[in-house]
């Protein structure tokens, strides 16, 4: 069971948070503690009656910032709990962190494939004095490792895998309920995957069957921008109406799309995450011999999706690199220009083309590290990333490139990438040739 705390300021916050899934028929209630009467009835009367109960509390408060307390308990997919084990779990949890005494109110939410509860609370007593929280993250680890002994739940090591990693898998239609469906896979993928781009974003939904599309326009002299998002078959093709981010949340947006794409281009530019794949890419390109089949298939092996984009004629002029066992997403050109659209146009073309008399070739054994290959079968028998192969309309580089063998200097006794050397080497190529240009 993962157990989720979080403070604010404002109850009607907290209160309309889930009293609006409630009135979506996505949400229940199912218990009420040291309530003023019985929590059923009319929304009005409901949220009446919840911050009423609140009150005395909240007006002794004496200078708590955040008095408001909302709790969420995740059991795991694989349990099964009644709504009586639910509230007793909540009974049980509350009491153990020292809010068994409190006012407070369990829903049931039932948006998501996984059942859980959210409890409102308030972390000041009716003296307005705040309860002691010292320790609370280990307090709340123990009580669940705790109460799932108790309940018989499966515990839980991951937390972020734990809630997330269930409905990272393709979208599928016959399993209906689409729109559940594509909002699990949005929330799972926008939280646990680094992408820089709209049109690293996009290849990477491609790879659950989900389509994610802009939409502009101009409403009473108004411009506006949005995203909706629709499941796809195997082959790309959109098969169901379209889903407005604005169903979902307001997060999966245009706007929040874009704060969320400028964060994970600071963190990038600042080094806190760098491409960990080009090894594996440039391995796949020698190996595969020019064939863009072989060329996925070997990186489908190591956990990592490539999505083409090509023309009417067969012709690239977008890659996108999705590596799931690390979660980030690069367009091709990113991680080095013999990665680029044109370059593996090139490649690969250059393959294709007959010629009249085939040279005899010399295949020369290229040592990798001894642990790519566990690495590999790790990730595969795990399960935990999904490794579909595609070739999809999803994302474009940009640039001519001549071709250059990719990764040469990999295999060099005793050199590795790194990015700021490269990035220096190719500062100084830009220098030299505009110096020549002077003269």
């Amino acid at each position: 069971m993962v157990a989720k705390i979080n403070r604010g300021a404002s109850l009607y916050g907290a209160i309309i948070y889930n009293q609006q899934k409630v009135n979506d028929n996505t949400a229940r209630i199912i218990y009420g503690n040291r309530m003023i009467a019985n929590v059923s009835g009319n929304t009005e009367r409901v949220m009446q009656q919840t911050l009423w109960a609140f009150d005395n509390y909240l007006l002794a408060n004496k200078n708590t910032e955040k008095p408001v307390l909302h709790i969420s308990l995740n059991p795991s997919l694989d349990d099964r709990l009644t709504d009586l084990q639910f509230t007793e779990l909540a009974r049980e949890y509350m009491q153990r962190m020292g809010y068994g005494n409190q006012p407070y109110i369990v829903y049931m939410h039932e948006d998501i494939d996984r059942r859980h509860i959210h409890i409102v609370s308030t972390c000041v007593n009716e003296k307005g004095e705040k309860i002691d929280d010292a320790y609370e993250w280990n307090r709340s680890m123990k009580a669940c490792r705790e109460l799932e002994k108790k309940f018989g739940l499966k515990q839980v090591d991951d937390k972020r895998k734990e809630l997330l990693e269930p409905y990272l898998k393709k979208a599928d239609y016959q399993n209906g309920d689409v729109k559940r469906q594509v909002s699990n896979i949005v929330k799972s993928v926008f939280s646990t995957y680094r992408f820089q781009s709209f049109g690293e974003y996009s290849a990477l939904l491609s790879c659950f069957n989900i389509e994610a599309k802009q939409v502009k326009g101009e409403f009473e002299g108004t411009p506006y921008n949005g995203i909706v998002y629709t499941m796809t078959d195997d082959s790309g093709k959109p098969i169901c109406t379209p889903v407005k981010s604005s169903l979902i949340e307001k997060r999966y947006g245009y706007e929040g799309l874009e704060k969320r794409i400028g964060y994970n281009a600071r963190e990038y530019k600042n080094k806190k995450w760098q491409p960990k794949i080009r090894n594996e890419v440039a391995l796949a390109m020698h190996g595969c011999r020019g064939n863009k089949e072989e060329f996925t298939r070997l990186l489908a092996g190591k956990g990592i999706d490539v999505v083409f984009r090509e023309n009417d004629e067969g012709r690239i002029y977008g890659a996108t690199f999705i590596d799931h066992k690390n979660r980030e997403v690069y367009n091709g050109s990113r991680l080095g220009k013999e990665f680029s659209a044109n370059a593996l146009n090139t490649r690969f073309i250059q393959q294709q083309q007959p010629t009249e008399q085939a040279p005899t070739a010399t295949v020369v054994p290229i040592h990798t590290p001894t642990n790519t290959t566990s690495e590999s079968q790790s990730t595969s028998s795990t399960g935990t990333a999904p490794v579909p192969t595609q070739s999809q309309s999803a994302h474009s580089d940009s640039g001519d490139y001549d071709f250059i063998l990719p990764g040469l200097d990999l295999f060099q006794p005793g050199q590795s990438f790194n990015p700021d050397e490269e990035e220096f080497r190719r500062r100084m190529q830009r220098k030299k040739k505009g110096i020549r240009r002077r003269f």
